[in-house]
């Protein structure tokens, strides 16, 4: 089996076939991680997870909810709801036994508003992320963490806190030098389909950069991801991303590493059970 250990399949956009699509993960059987970003896709994420046996949720506060913010990507566009973190609300949600981390918190660069400074994103940000850091410590829950364009920014505040922490750093992109300091926080890295991207001519360093990362992390410190509808691999380019594509994922970093599919498999499984341990594979 693989856990696709960070997806959205409670977004509108699978509305119409959701259903189609978690039978197809059913017969490859890949157990799902549905991700919060705000109120209402964290309260449907925990909704979703105790319906079906093979998936669990993350409750939590996406920094770019924190500012209305227009939001485009090659998969969709739309201006973001502004929300704070209701701790209140978000307590009942943490109930649920399928609960298993908070997040997706974080700090993003790329989309910044139009009418706000740099400075000002940043501070609630960091606000905003501590306030969920703590949500999780008192919950005894590790962190989803989101980053982008940003990441001198959260190891300066990672460095505020004790360590380890407990969590993963979804959608690695990044060298290894960057990698290297998120492990020595403690943290695990999440790949998505990025790794399956063929080298940019213009830009080659960066995937370059990435696969030796994905070579060199120890292999208790990683997990699989699709980011669904996001990312789809390079197999699916210009299709939506399905949670059962995860298997390319983890293919790719099979070969990047020297391992079997089935050791890659065993080892992502592994790490995410130790990773969520509130978890709990029938």
């Amino acid at each position: 089996m693989i856990f696709d250990s960070h997806c959205h399949i409670q977004f509108k956009g699978f509305d119409e076939e959701r259903e189609d699509v978690l039978k197809i993960c059913a017969e490859k059987n890949i157990w799902l991680h549905a991700i919060g970003t705000q109120k209402d896709t964290s309260k449907k994420a925990v909704e979703l997870a105790e319906s079906h046996d093979n998936i669990f949720a993350s409750i939590g506060i996406h920094p770019i909810h924190l500012f209305p913010t227009y939001v485009d990507e090659e998969e969709s566009s739309f201006v973001s709801r502004e929300e704070s973190f209701d701790e209140e609300y978000f307590d009942e949600l943490a109930k649920s036994p399928k609960v298993i981390a908070v997040g997706e918190c974080g700090f993003e660069l790329y989309h910044v508003p139009k009418d706000k400074t740099v400075e000002e994103v940043l501070a609630k940000q960091k606000e905003i992320f501590l306030a969920q850091y703590h949500f999780a410590q008192k919950h005894n829950l590790p962190l989803v963490i989101h980053v982008r364009d940003a990441h001198d920014q959260l190891i300066e505040v990672l460095k505020e806190l004790p360590k380890p922490i407990r969590g993963v750093i979804h959608c690695f992109s990044g060298d290894w030098s960057v990698a290297s300091k998120y492990l020595d926080f403690g943290l695990n890295l999440g790949f998505t389909g990025i790794i399956t991207f063929p080298i940019k001519k213009t830009a080659p360093q960066i995937q370059e950069d990435l696969w030796e990362v994905v070579q060199k992390v120890p292999n208790d410190r990683f997990i699989v991801e699709t980011d669904a509808p996001y990312l789809a691999p390079q197999k699916y380019r210009g299709k939506r991303c399905e949670p059962w594509m995860v298997e390319e994922v983890a293919d790719k970093v099979a070969e990047l590493k020297g391992l079997s599919i089935d050791e890659v498999k065993k080892l992502a499984l592994e790490n995410s059970l130790r990773v969520f341990d509130r978890m709990k594979i029938i």
